[in-house]
């Protein structure tokens, strides 16, 4: 992506309240032209409403929302620049497949005449794989091919921003994964700034630019997949990205980028501070996260060269294809997980087996709690 690219999406101070609950509170953010950008958080934490202050549906309560440059306050919205997908595509069953991918056409200014409108649907399904289905209704075709139409409705007016709430939620897990690959090559092929509202991290991580992780309706974090996973800002992030193993204790010193733990059992733990977190200071509640791919395992006896080791019982025993997870519960720390290439699982440990499991401090990211 080119970071000299405008901005297609800015928010600037922005305040979302119903009656005196608020829903979103002080965003500020902006997303490039031409990018695949995310929001990603449980729910309740702010990332649809978010959406639809982008859309128009709601209007801020305070801030700034500017879209292409151009600030959209109290503009409705079908004068935005934008189009939805959404969760359940919201398809009308009395029309043609051709007929709903048209239907935003009739609203144009100026208005296409019938031909252009038909050339101009033909042109979206074709563009979403759905060539030769424009006289088939809606209830005639599958979950997937239903998603591909409502793409193709939201395309054909060729909007500057394309805003997807939750779309693959409906599908089961082979046919999401199918569907991700076919918005990735959507979004290359037109070019125009995709947004994604998800609680799937999945889902996120696998077709962003970027990411925002949003509680309680603020962003946590914005970062690309990939310094999210590896340089959370904070617990929650780490917790919520992928899996982490999560270590509490209290900041005993600090040496450089190295942070000294000291955890509840009276154990010390070195590591490295997150890059992309707020500064750690002496005697304040911390953690350090350690990904479960990092932590090796060996049976209880047998030499394992790593910096922090511990002793511990094969809790549960998960087999997950390309590895295998072992749960372990240690004294000092609980449940560790363990997770085994499986290439790499010459003894698969049983339930119940003694072993130790350890992890490198360089493999460790301290952080706030």
């Amino acid at each position: 992506m080119d970071d000299r690219q405008p901005n297609d999406i800015e928010f600037c101070n922005v305040v979302k309240r119903y009656g005196d609950v608020t829903a979103v509170d002080g965003l500020n953010f902006s997303v490039r032209r031409g990018s695949f950008h995310s929001f990603l958080g449980g729910s309740g934490c702010g990332k649809t409403t978010t959406l639809r202050m982008i859309a128009g549906f709601e209007q801020p309560s305070a801030g700034q929302v500017r879209l292409a440059g151009q600030d959209v306050a109290g503009v409705p919205a079908f004068q935005r620049p934008v189009n939805m997908v959404f969760q359940h595509y919201a398809l009308f069953p009395h029309m043609t497949v051709a007929q709903n991918v048209a239907y935003g056409l009739r609203y144009r200014t100026p208005r296409p005449d019938k031909a252009s409108q038909q050339r101009l649907a033909d042109e979206a399904l074709e563009m979403v794989r759905l060539t030769g289905l424009g006289q088939r209704k809606p209830s005639e075709l599958s979950g997937g091919q239903q998603q591909r139409v409502a793409l193709a409705r939201a395309l054909v007016n060729k909007p500057t921003v394309l805003l997807l709430d939750e779309p693959l939620a409906a599908l089961d897990r082979k046919l999401r994964k199918e569907m991700q690959s076919e918005l990735l090559r959507l979004q290359r092929e037109v070019g125009i700034t995709f947004v994604l509202v998800t609680h799937d991290q999945e889902e996120a991580l696998s077709m962003s630019d970027s990411i925002s992780v949003m509680r309680n309706g603020a962003i946590i974090q914005t970062a690309s997949a990939r310094e999210l996973y590896e340089a959370p800002a904070n617990r929650y992030v780490a917790d919520f990205i992928g899996e982490s193993n999560l270590f509490d204790g209290t900041v005993q010193r600090l040496h450089g980028n190295a942070v000294v733990l000291r955890t509840a059992h009276g154990l010390e733990l070195t590591s490295p501070s997150t890059p992309n977190g707020n500064g750690l200071r002496t005697d304040s509640a911390a953690c350090i996260a350690v990904r479960p791919e990092l932590i090796a395992i060996a049976a209880d006896g047998q030499a394992l060269a790593r910096d922090v080791t511990l002793s511990g019982l094969v809790e549960d025993r998960i087999y997950l294809g390309n590895c295998t997870e072992y749960r372990v519960r240690t004294q000092a720390f609980g449940i560790v997980c363990a997770r085994v290439p499986r290439q790499q699982d010459g003894h698969g440990f049983a339930h119940g087996s003694a072993v130790r499991v350890g992890w490198d401090q360089a493999s460790g990211l301290a952080m706030n709690a």
